[in-house]
């Protein structure tokens, strides 16, 4: 079987980063507050939305020519599901922060989930590549 799918994705220029979008799936869009976040953001949201259409039963569909296609910056993104195989599941966490630290980081637009696993993984010293996936804001096919 198949592992590895390429498609292409419009990364459109925000305020606050990078809306990434791709026109062949949807709904598969994510973000990222530089180009590179939103970059390893994409080819998350890309493996997560490929791997439900297919436990779905449902055909992929054709890529769109990437000449075609207009936006800030189109790139092709290579997805491989055997990627996801050899991740770990993603965990809810519920914990308990102070009040003003949560008003702080609100107003920052901080992703909670991504900096309680940044600092896990130092303080456990592992790499993103060994223990769990890098994104965890990444919207797909399952949370609609």
């Amino acid at each position: 079987m198949k592992t590895k799918f390429t498609y292409p994705a419009i990364f459109t220029k925000e305020e606050s980063g990078y809306f990434v979008d791709f026109p062949d799936i949807k709904p598969c869009y994510t973000e990222g507050h530089s180009l590179e976040e939103a970059t390893i953001m994409a080819k998350d949201v890309l493996e997560s939305c490929i791997e439900y259409i297919l436990k779905q039963g449902e055909p992929l569909p054709t890529p769109t020519d990437i000449g075609s296609l207009s936006g800030d910056r189109v790139m092709l993104i290579v997805a491989d599901i055997e990627n996801i195989k050899s991740q770990t599941r993603y965990v809810k966490k519920t914990l308990s922060i102070p009040y003003w630290l949560n008003a702080a980081a609100e107003k920052e637009h901080i992703n909670f989930s991504r900096v309680l696993q940044e600092a896990l993984r130092e303080r456990l010293a592992v790499s993103s590549n060994s223990v769990v996936a890098e994104n965890t804001t990444a919207y797909s096919y399952s949370d609609f």
